[in-house]
Protein backbone atom coordinates (compact mmCIF):
# COMPACT_ATOMS: atom_id res chain seq x y z
CA UNK A 1 0.00 0.00 0.00
CA UNK A 2 2.93 2.43 0.60
CA UNK A 3 4.04 2.13 -2.85
CA UNK A 4 0.76 3.19 -4.20
CA UNK A 5 0.83 6.01 -2.18
CA UNK A 6 4.09 6.92 -3.19
CA UNK A 7 3.25 6.61 -6.69
CA UNK A 8 0.23 8.34 -6.59
CA UNK A 9 1.72 11.19 -4.93
CA UNK A 10 4.76 11.44 -7.34
CA UNK A 11 2.31 11.12 -10.21
CA UNK A 12 -0.08 13.94 -8.91
CA UNK A 13 3.02 16.12 -8.13
CA UNK A 14 4.74 15.38 -11.78
CA UNK A 15 1.19 16.36 -13.33
CA UNK A 16 1.09 20.28 -11.42
CA UNK A 17 4.66 20.72 -11.75
CA UNK A 18 3.70 19.86 -16.28
CA UNK A 19 0.65 21.86 -15.40
CA UNK A 20 2.52 24.91 -13.98
CA UNK A 21 5.43 25.06 -16.80
CA UNK A 22 3.04 24.15 -19.62
CA UNK A 23 0.22 26.47 -18.59
CA UNK A 24 1.74 28.66 -16.74
CA UNK A 25 5.47 29.63 -17.38
CA UNK A 26 6.11 28.75 -21.03
CA UNK A 27 3.06 30.81 -22.43
CA UNK A 28 4.38 33.89 -20.19
CA UNK A 29 7.56 33.56 -21.51
CA UNK A 30 6.21 33.40 -24.94
CA UNK A 31 4.08 36.57 -23.98
CA UNK A 32 6.68 38.44 -22.88
CA UNK A 33 8.95 37.58 -25.80
CA UNK A 34 6.44 38.79 -28.35
CA UNK A 35 5.74 42.02 -26.43
CA UNK A 36 9.67 42.73 -25.99
CA UNK A 37 10.78 41.78 -29.43
CA UNK A 38 7.26 42.20 -31.50
CA UNK A 39 4.89 44.18 -29.87
CA UNK A 40 3.38 45.52 -33.03
CA UNK A 41 2.92 42.61 -34.80
CA UNK A 42 2.26 40.45 -31.05
CA UNK A 43 -0.60 42.96 -30.69
CA UNK A 44 -2.44 42.10 -34.48
CA UNK A 45 -0.44 45.12 -36.32
CA UNK A 46 -3.14 47.42 -35.40
CA UNK A 47 -3.08 50.54 -37.59
CA UNK A 48 -4.40 53.88 -35.75
CA UNK A 49 -6.30 56.98 -37.65
CA UNK A 50 -7.18 60.11 -35.72
CA UNK A 51 -7.06 58.10 -32.39
CA UNK A 52 -8.67 55.04 -33.39
CA UNK A 53 -8.59 51.58 -35.08
CA UNK A 54 -8.80 51.53 -38.84
CA UNK A 55 -7.85 47.94 -38.98
CA UNK A 56 -5.43 45.37 -39.13
CA UNK A 57 -2.15 45.52 -41.63
CA UNK A 58 -2.68 42.04 -41.72
CA UNK A 59 -6.08 41.94 -43.02
CA UNK A 60 -8.33 43.56 -46.19
CA UNK A 61 -11.02 45.59 -45.95
CA UNK A 62 -14.00 45.73 -48.32
CA UNK A 63 -13.40 49.06 -49.99
CA UNK A 64 -15.45 49.58 -53.24
CA UNK A 65 -15.87 53.73 -53.13
CA UNK A 66 -14.18 54.50 -56.98
CA UNK A 67 -11.69 57.11 -55.06
CA UNK A 68 -10.29 54.28 -53.19
CA UNK A 69 -8.23 51.11 -54.53
CA UNK A 70 -10.17 48.22 -54.25
CA UNK A 71 -8.65 44.98 -52.57
CA UNK A 72 -8.81 41.12 -54.07
CA UNK A 73 -12.69 39.66 -54.30
CA UNK A 74 -13.16 37.78 -50.81
CA UNK A 75 -14.69 34.65 -49.89
CA UNK A 76 -14.81 35.05 -46.04
CA UNK A 77 -18.43 34.92 -44.98
CA UNK A 78 -20.00 38.08 -45.96
CA UNK A 79 -17.83 39.63 -47.59
CA UNK A 80 -14.53 40.48 -46.03
CA UNK A 81 -15.73 38.94 -42.53
CA UNK A 82 -12.72 37.31 -40.53
CA UNK A 83 -15.19 35.22 -38.74
CA UNK A 84 -15.99 33.25 -41.71
CA UNK A 85 -12.42 33.14 -43.21
CA UNK A 86 -12.47 30.04 -45.24
CA UNK A 87 -11.98 29.87 -48.72
CA UNK A 88 -14.38 28.57 -51.53
CA UNK A 89 -13.60 25.39 -52.50
CA UNK A 90 -13.99 26.29 -55.91
CA UNK A 91 -11.90 24.38 -58.40
CA UNK A 92 -10.86 25.41 -61.63
CA UNK A 93 -13.33 23.36 -63.71
CA UNK A 94 -15.99 25.04 -61.68
CA UNK A 95 -18.74 26.24 -63.70
CA UNK A 96 -19.77 29.11 -60.73
CA UNK A 97 -16.27 29.74 -60.55
CA UNK A 98 -15.22 30.66 -64.15
CA UNK A 99 -19.24 32.49 -64.56
CA UNK A 100 -18.21 34.80 -61.21
CA UNK A 101 -14.35 35.04 -62.48
CA UNK A 102 -15.84 36.30 -66.07
CA UNK A 103 -18.22 38.64 -64.50
CA UNK A 104 -15.84 40.13 -62.20
CA UNK A 105 -13.52 40.57 -65.63
CA UNK A 106 -16.12 42.46 -67.10
CA UNK A 107 -16.83 44.66 -64.12
CA UNK A 108 -12.92 45.36 -63.23
CA UNK A 109 -12.85 46.30 -66.61
CA UNK A 110 -15.63 48.71 -66.93
CA UNK A 111 -14.95 50.40 -63.60
CA UNK A 112 -11.20 51.00 -64.73
CA UNK A 113 -11.81 52.42 -67.57
CA UNK A 114 -9.84 49.22 -69.78
CA UNK A 115 -10.74 48.53 -73.35
CA UNK A 116 -12.73 45.05 -73.68
CA UNK A 117 -9.51 43.24 -74.85
CA UNK A 118 -7.37 44.19 -71.99
CA UNK A 119 -5.78 41.64 -69.24
CA UNK A 120 -6.91 41.94 -66.15
CA UNK A 121 -4.83 40.65 -63.21
CA UNK A 122 -5.97 37.35 -61.92
CA UNK A 123 -5.78 38.82 -58.14
CA UNK A 124 -8.42 41.38 -59.45
CA UNK A 125 -10.94 38.77 -59.83
CA UNK A 126 -10.12 35.61 -57.92
CA UNK A 127 -10.36 35.18 -54.03
CA UNK A 128 -6.75 35.27 -52.88
CA UNK A 129 -5.57 31.65 -50.56
CA UNK A 130 -5.60 33.76 -47.63
CA UNK A 131 -9.21 35.37 -47.63
CA UNK A 132 -8.23 38.42 -46.20
CA UNK A 133 -5.34 38.91 -47.79
CA UNK A 134 -4.39 43.02 -47.31
CA UNK A 135 -2.29 42.99 -50.66
CA UNK A 136 -3.08 43.36 -54.35
CA UNK A 137 -0.21 43.25 -57.04
CA UNK A 138 1.56 46.25 -58.16
CA UNK A 139 -0.26 45.88 -61.84
CA UNK A 140 -3.87 45.11 -59.87
CA UNK A 141 -3.15 48.90 -58.15
CA UNK A 142 -1.42 49.91 -61.48
CA UNK A 143 -4.26 49.30 -63.69
CA UNK A 144 -6.78 51.07 -60.76
CA UNK A 145 -4.55 54.25 -60.26
CA UNK A 146 -6.07 56.16 -62.98
CA UNK A 147 -9.41 55.77 -61.63
CA UNK A 148 -8.42 56.75 -58.35
CA UNK A 149 -6.61 59.72 -58.89
CA UNK A 150 -9.35 61.00 -61.31
CA UNK A 151 -11.93 60.57 -58.50
CA UNK A 152 -9.73 62.15 -56.43
CA UNK A 153 -8.49 65.13 -58.39
CA UNK A 154 -4.94 64.02 -58.12
CA UNK A 155 -2.47 63.91 -60.72
CA UNK A 156 -1.52 59.91 -61.53
CA UNK A 157 2.02 60.46 -61.11
CA UNK A 158 1.52 62.17 -57.34
CA UNK A 159 -0.97 58.75 -56.93
CA UNK A 160 2.00 56.79 -57.95
CA UNK A 161 4.62 58.33 -55.62
CA UNK A 162 2.09 57.13 -52.35
CA UNK A 163 1.73 53.98 -54.33
CA UNK A 164 5.21 52.89 -54.03
CA UNK A 165 5.88 54.22 -50.99
CA UNK A 166 3.02 51.28 -49.42
CA UNK A 167 4.49 48.73 -52.05
CA UNK A 168 6.23 46.14 -50.32
CA UNK A 169 8.58 43.51 -51.66
CA UNK A 170 9.50 39.64 -51.81
CA UNK A 171 9.23 38.29 -48.47
CA UNK A 172 13.01 37.57 -47.44
CA UNK A 173 13.76 38.91 -50.88
CA UNK A 174 12.94 35.61 -52.69
CA UNK A 175 9.34 34.62 -51.98
CA UNK A 176 6.29 35.81 -53.70
CA UNK A 177 6.43 39.41 -55.76
CA UNK A 178 5.78 42.96 -54.85
CA UNK A 179 2.66 43.70 -53.63
CA UNK A 180 0.37 47.17 -52.40
CA UNK A 181 -0.93 47.01 -48.89
CA UNK A 182 -4.42 48.41 -49.69
CA UNK A 183 -5.54 49.62 -46.22
CA UNK A 184 -2.74 51.36 -45.93
CA UNK A 185 -2.26 53.37 -48.79
CA UNK A 186 -6.15 54.05 -49.08
CA UNK A 187 -5.42 55.45 -45.04
CA UNK A 188 -2.33 57.01 -46.86
CA UNK A 189 -4.77 58.84 -49.85
CA UNK A 190 -6.93 60.25 -47.06
CA UNK A 191 -4.53 62.16 -45.01
CA UNK A 192 -4.67 59.61 -41.97
CA UNK A 193 -0.99 58.20 -41.84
Amino acid sequence: MKNLVAELRASIASTLLLAVLCCGVYPAIVWAVGQGLFSHKANGSLVRADGKVAGSSLLAQGFTAPNYFHPRPSAAGQGYDAAGSSGTNLGPTSKKLIESVKERVDAYRAENGLPPDARVPADAVTPPPRPLDPHITVLNAALQAKRVAAARGMTEEDLLKKMRAHTEGRTLGIFGEPRVNVLLLNLDLDGKM
